[in-house]
């Protein structure tokens, strides 16, 4: 199965592309910014406006006539593909901003905190981000909310050391980005703008995050569902010896192809001592990576697990 195309370079002649002016000219500035060709990351926290200025720098780089990609790296709450996952999107026009929810690529990480598997996140975002070079000339990375402390410091450290882009816009309501943004400086030598958040912004409440974020789930799991038996060989990590396969029941995974690429998502299901898992991308499935969340098939309601105590009760 093909998960990704190759951009044509640019736009037929006679398409043109307008672009509403920003209510903020601050703003609007680095969205033009980050429409240059080249790798652009986006840091801040909670609703700083990341994914906006990602979608306004989307809009420039088409109306320019470059091949923007979008690389989602915010796994709680996702706008390219499921919760749990790094996405990618390819535009080829204006009109593929109204189905951004449909990845071209994904790769499984299992968790919807980024505090929780933090090697996963980094790399994930790398190896989608050296993918997106290959598909478009200007690639936007969407990242966490977490960006202070020293999980969100680490977390964004090591995704710019790993996907090497261009530049860094930060976003901040006060000077809480000063510390990672001083880190990159100094021992990566890239070139960081920061400026305040867009004043005209409305953030949603944690009730509407989790809403989002469960209607995601229900949407990636959606009808026709198969369910397929599986053997306890076939997940990453290994099955320990012995392992209570109940243990599993409910536990999100990642469904994944023989070439190392996310099909998208399923969920564990135990009946009888016999291990089976419900999705809706089978075809093609040739293993399974465990996530750290169980997921209620009724309500797709997520709860965050620990894959070591579930498999080591430690």
């Amino acid at each position: 199965m093909t998960l990704v195309a190759r951009l044509p370079g640019g736009h037929s002649p006679g398409v043109h592309l307008y672009c509403a002016p920003m209510a903020d000219p601050q703003h609007e500035a680095l969205a033009r910014r980050a429409a240059d060709p080249g790798v652009t990351m986006l840091i801040g926290g909670l609703d700083t406006g990341k994914t906006t200025l990602a979608l306004d720098a989307v809009r420039y780089a088409l109306a320019a006539g470059h091949a923007p990609v979008l690389v989602d790296a915010d796994v709680g709450i996702s706008t390219v593909g499921p919760p749990a996952c790094v996405g990618i999107r390819v535009f080829r026009n204006e009109s593929d901003l109204a189905d951004i929810d449909r990845p071209d690529a994904l790769h499984f990480v299992g968790a919807i905190t980024s505090a929780r598997l933090v090697l996963q996140q980094v790399v994930a975002t790398a190896v989608m981000v050296e993918k997106a070079r290959g598909m478009g000339d200007v690639i936007i990375i969407d990242t966490t909310a977490v960006a202070a402390g020293v999980s969100g410091e680490t977390l964004k450290y090591h995704k710019a050391e790993l996907c090497r882009p261009d530049r860094v816009i930060a976003l901040q309501r006060g000077e809480e980005m000063e510390p990672v943004v001083g880190m990159l400086r100094r021992f990566l030598d890239i070139e960081v703008v920061t400026a305040p958040t867009d004043p005209g912004l409305n953030p949603l409440g944690p009730d509407e995050r989790a809403h989002k974020r469960t209607e995601a789930f229900r949407k990636a799991l959606r009808p026709p569902l198969e369910r397929w038996k599986v053997r306890p060989t076939v997940f990453a990590p290994t099955l320990p010896v012995g392992l209570n396969l109940e243990r599993l029941d409910q536990v999100l995974v990642g469904v994944q192809d023989a070439s190392g690429g996310c099909l998208g998502l399923g969920v564990l299901q135990v009946e009888d001592e016999t291990l089976r898992v419900m999705t809706n991308v089978g075809e093609g499935m040739t293993g399974l990576r465990l996530g750290s969340l169980r997921i209620d098939p009724e309500t797709f309601e997520g709860t965050v697990i620990s894959l070591r105590e579930l498999m080591f009760g430690i």
